[in-house]
Parts: structure tokens; C-alpha cells; sequence
């Protein structure tokens, strides 16, 4: 499960990391919550690599309205390329989110302490999503929805002290073949991230959206 990330990178960082153009609205997040927009990398209409900001969770095309995408924040990796919601994105719509790391809450409700979770050998990586657009058929004029969701899959042995499940943080070098790949063989990227991870206690601050400051990653 991943419900909160953040981005400590702004547009010419990513531009420079993901090899795209500069996207003037992209800035330092420290607290992405779904339903609210950020960057992704995919595969534009030329056939190079483009950078958009999307909304997060993602909503099917055969959706009636926006409101599964609410649910969608995450598909799990060993069912997503069957999976009706994410079928059609899995064999055409792959995305990487950029992300600087993601956060995991443990303890008794009430009581749960917060991690900020980093990759040690990765200031900015790459989260293995994907997208869709969503057409609103009540209002045909209404210019489409853009959406996007975060792969998931079994923890490593870091993040598993505090949670069974991790999104699937790619390798650099396998971005590419995630975006472009043949289904199969880009099912076969998505495993536990197997480099070195960072597990920090922070600020119970992080629990509210409206907090987006570097002060949420301050220690507990």
C-alpha cells in the first residue's frame, strides 16, 4: 500500500534525471495525497518521453464517474495485467511516478507513528505506475481527465519491519523497458526493490494533507 509520497525534486531535477523536457508546473511536494495532481514520465504521441501532471487514482475509461479513482491509488502487481481496471493501462498506458520516497504508518489506531521510506542509493527514483484518460459522457465538452495509479508488490526485507506491501520502485536503468516493454516482459520488472532502504520516524504532522512543508519529514 502506498497513500502518501513525496518529491523533493523540482522540474529541472526530474528533467535532467528522466531525460524530458522542463515542466513549469512541477514543484518540491512533501506530502502527495490521492486525488491530487502530479508528475508522471510516459511515452507522448511522438514516441519520446514526456512529462504530465496527472491526478492520482486512477479512473478507467468505462468509469461513470471520478469517483473509483478514489480506490484505485494502487494495483497490485501480481494481478494488475488482469485486473479489468487496470488491464488496458497495463498492455498500452505504463508510466513512471517520480518520487523521492513514500511514507508507511505502524502501531494501534490512534497511536501510529509515521515513516518517511527512502531508497539509500537513489535521491530521486522511479515508481512503476500507470495512466488512463477518463471522458466525462454527461459532459462531452469537458476536456478529459488524466489519472494514474501506483504499482505495488510484496515488501523487502527493510520496508517489511514496518508493512507487508511497497510500491515497486524501479531501477534506473529498466525505466525505459517499463515504459516500452511487451506486457510479459515488463511483468517481470516488478519486484521488491533490492537496493539499500532508509526507514525513518517522523513527525505525526504528515497525517494531515494540508501539511506540505519540509517540516513533515522532521524527526519524531
Amino acid at each position: 500500500m502506498c497513500s502518501r509520497y513525496f518529491l523533493d525534486a523540482d522540474g529541472n531535477v526530474i528533467a535532467y534525471t528522466f531525460h524530458v523536457p522542463v515542466h513549469d508546473r512541477i514543484r518540491r511536494r512533501y506530502n502527495i495525497a490521492p486525488t491530487q495532481e502530479a508528475p508522471v514520465v510516459r511515452v507522448g504521441a511522438s514516441g519520446g518521453r514526456e512529462v504530465a501532471m496527472l491526478r492520482w487514482g486512477l479512473v478507467p475509461f468505462w468509469s461513470k464517474d471520478l469517483a473509483i479513482g478514489n480506490r484505485l491509488i494502487n494495483a497490485r502487481s501480481e494481478t494488475a495485467a488482469e485486473k479489468p481496471s487496470f488491464r488496458n493501462a497495463f498492455r498500452s498506458r505504463r508510466c513512471v511516478v517520480p518520487a523521492s520516497g513514500f511514507f508507511e504508518w505502524q502501531g494501534e489506531p490512534g497511536r501510529k507513528q509515521p515513516w518517511a521510506i527512502t531508497a539509500a542509493d537513489q535521491a530521486l527514483f522511479a515508481f512503476a505506475g500507470l495512466w488512463e484518460s477518463w471522458h466525462d459522457k454527461a459532459r462531452p465538452e469537458a476536456p478529459p481527465v488524466e489519472t494514474f495509479t501506483i504499482l505495488t508488490t510484496g515488501a523487502n526485507e527493510a520496508v517489511a519491519a514496518v508493512h507487508d506491501r511497497m510500491p515497486v520502485i524501479l531501477p534506473a536503468d529498466r525505466v525505459q523497458e517499463w515504459l516500452v516493454a511487451p506486457p510479459r516482459e515488463a511483468q517481470d520488472l516488478l519486484a521488491p526493490y533490492a537496493g539499500p532502504m532508509r526507514l525513518r520516524a517522523i513527525s505525526r504532522a504528515v497525517g494531515n494533507p494540508r501539511n506540505d512543508s519540509p517540516g513533515v519529514l522532521a524527526d519524531a
